[in-house]
């Protein structure tokens, strides 16, 4: 069976994953004990999973946390865990869109609503504020991406044929990343079935 690596996973399960239903095996890492991960670790520091060792990382809503020059190294760690035929999925704001919305003096306008309730451009910036509030700092929010950036950073950190793409309407960048070459034709369907609204793009 496939396994992914489901990196900074929090409360959520391969049910809530692009990987649900498709038989794969989820490896739950987290920095937060309090989630029950499988594995106690930061993007930063994954060596508890051997190199080579697992088909796909899964990254959601992650990269934003680290600094700007933390980012090169949790990229070549996912690189590093990955099969020689593995790929990344990583999807994070998309500070383009939300920019739009500041532009037009909309920061504290909600943008979507989600389970969390009314997120505004300013939480998509900056981190959720609730959770801040709350006292979860590691939700805070330090770097960012457009679809350009996140495309540069991913081949700066080694990765071979990228496919990336806006969510407008989510305000959110995906990114299916391969540690070596594939034909085109292979990362076409895979970034179909694992990247939402690719079709549309």
């Amino acid at each position: 069976m496939s396994q992914f690596l489901h990196v900074g996973c929090g409360q959520k399960r391969i049910d809530r994953t692009p990987f649900a239903g498709s038989g794969w095996n989820e490896i739950r890492l987290d920095i937060n004990p309090a989630v029950s991960p499988d594995v106690i670790g930061t993007m930063l520091d994954m060596s508890a999973i051997d190199s080579d060792s697992v088909d796909a990382v899964f990254s959601s809503h992650n990269i934003e946390h680290l600094f700007p020059h933390e980012v090169p190294a949790a990229l070549m760690e996912f690189k590093r865990v990955l099969s020689p035929q593995g790929f990344a999925l990583i999807t994070c704001p998309d500070l383009q869109s939300v920019s739009a919305l500041i532009a037009n003096n909309k920061l504290l306008e909600p943008a979507y609503h989600s389970v969390s309730g009314p997120i505004t451009p300013l939480d998509i910036l900056y981190g959720h504020r609730a959770s801040l509030a709350a006292g979860d700092h590691y939700m805070a929010h330090r770097c960012g991406f457009t679809r350009d950036v996140l495309i540069q950073v991913l081949g700066q950190a080694g990765f071979i044929h990228i496919a990336a793409t806006q969510n407008a309407g989510s305000f959110d960048l995906w990114a299916l990343a391969t540690k070596q070459s594939w034909p085109d034709a292979q990362i076409q369907a895979a970034a179909a079935r694992f990247i939402p609204g690719w079709g549309a793009s």
